[in-house]
């Protein structure tokens, strides 16, 4: 057995192998790490692949004629709205009473914090009330 070691030793002092070793650099494989610019459109294409995310719809901008067409149309339908409003309540505005618009009935009647009214929808039942304080 000491034969067997002693021999072995020699052995290893004959060959004996030098080894050299460098440091380690590690460098990223992302571009925006410092890694290989060229590696850029392969690992976006790998990003896009296994993206499952949807876009939502962009949403398309508005035609200005249009809208200005639906401008005047909401001035013109205001100012007829400003008419009846004066045709029926006259120039000193609200006054208590019960009135009906087409398929409302408004009701206005006077609380302690100032005029209260109720506009009531025929058709659907539904009812609001504003109550229009003092000053």
């Amino acid at each position: 057995m000491k034969k067997i070691v002693i021999a072995t030793i020699c052995l290893l002092a004959l060959f004996q192998v030098t080894t050299r070793a460098q440091d380690f650099v590690y460098t990223p494989v992302n571009s925006a790490f410092g890694g290989n610019p060229y590696n850029y459109s392969w690992l976006l294409g790998q990003a896009e692949a296994q993206n499952s995310f949807e876009e939502p719809e962009e949403v398309e901008e508005e035609d200005p004629l249009s809208s200005f067409q639906d401008d005047l149309n909401n001035q013109i339908l205001n100012e007829i709205t400003r008419q009846l409003y004066q045709n029926q309540f006259g120039e000193q505005g609200l006054t208590e009473g019960f009135y009906r618009f087409g398929s409302y009935e408004i009701d206005v009647s006077p609380i302690s914090e100032g005029m209260q009214i109720r506009i009531i929808d025929i058709y659907t039942g539904s009812e609001t009330t504003v109550i229009v304080p003092y000053y």
